[in-house]
């Protein structure tokens, strides 16, 4: 069986979002992507008091500078479209209300029929959690595992009851209800991490570094899940932020999916060998505009697909 494609939605600062959004949605499904997703950058703090990732020295993107909302994004594409299914990889949670997260993301799933993935992660800059004001980042690991629970509840049946530290519901009714349980994935890494998404998650978002890295982690986690008497399979969708390049690298030190449509399908095929179910590949960072984005995604598509992928 092939291995699920997706592709990452338009949210830069290069492309017109109400036009550009719903077009490449539309363009994406037609083609034949299983999947379209969206990612989170809530600011651009300049000076920056902090490297990219929390590490010393390391710059942020420029990229990062304008990057649309997640899950408005989504709701663009969701009107766009009929059959992809519609994922963030990943939302920081910790930055939103959890009950209205939860609100937000069962809406979307009903309006959209049911194509929702909730995709979560917890972050790392100071400067988006002091602006979200809801727990201070030193809690991002608690406030995940309850937004996890009132999503749950929220996402279940009426009344809703939940007693946290920042989300309390005596008894509610909350609608409207999810087309389908909404599976929620994470982004996990340590160990803790790892045990949160083995008890309390569907799925397993990880990052495209390398097959050797990927395949490790992978092992790493079902030795978990078995650990753990975890019964339920663990769905996966590793994320690709492709590099294109008309002309092809030479291949000294070039980094996975960094290349052209055919070093970048070289990199999906070895990946691909894992057995993770989908790759999602994030190709809107060098594109000029969505026209010369469609253009690639339909390019890596094909080639793709007649590698085996």
């Amino acid at each position: 069986m092939a291995t699920r494609l997706g592709l990452g939605l338009p949210q830069n600062r290069q492309y017109d979002l109400g036009k550009d959004v719903p077009d490449v949605a539309r363009t994406a499904e037609r083609i034949g992507y299983d999947s379209l997703w969206v990612y989170e950058r809530a600011l651009f703090p300049e000076p920056a008091t902090q490297g990219l990732y929390g590490v010393e020295g390391l710059p942020w993107p420029d990229s990062y500078r304008d990057v649309a909302e997640p899950l408005v994004t989504l709701a663009l594409a969701a009107a766009a479209t009929e059959r992809v299914r519609l994922g963030s990889s990943v939302l920081v949670a910790p930055l939103h209300q959890p009950f209205q997260l939860a609100k937000s993301l069962a809406t979307l799933d009903a309006a959209s029929g049911g194509r929702v993935i909730a995709g979560f992660g917890t972050g790392w800059s100071l400067d988006e959690y002091a602006a979200a004001g809801i727990r201070p980042i030193a809690e991002r690991g608690e406030v995940l595992d309850e937004i996890i629970d009132v999503c749950r509840a929220v996402w279940g049946p009426d009344p809703v009851r939940h007693d946290g530290r920042i989300t309390k519901i005596e008894s509610a009714v909350v609608g409207p209800k999810p087309a389908r349980p909404i599976p929620i994935m994470l982004a996990a890494g340590s160990k803790k991490a790892l045990i949160r998404l083995v008890d309390h998650a569907d799925g397993w978002l990880p990052v495209g570094m390398g097959v050797e890295q990927i395949a490790a982690q992978w092992q790493r986690l079902r030795d978990l899940a078995a650990e753990r008497g975890r019964k339920e399979p663990i769905q996966t969708v590793l994320r690709v932020n492709a590099e294109y390049a008309a002309k092809a690298f030479d291949g000294k030190g070039r980094q996975p999916f960094q290349g052209n449509a055919d070093q970048i399908v070289e990199d999906l095929v070895a990946h691909a060998s894992i057995g993770l179910e989908e790759i999602l590949v994030d190709l809107q960072g060098t594109p000029r505009d969505a026209d010369e984005l469609k253009d690639v995604a339909t390019e890596v598509f094909e080639k793709a697909r007649a590698a085996g992928v």
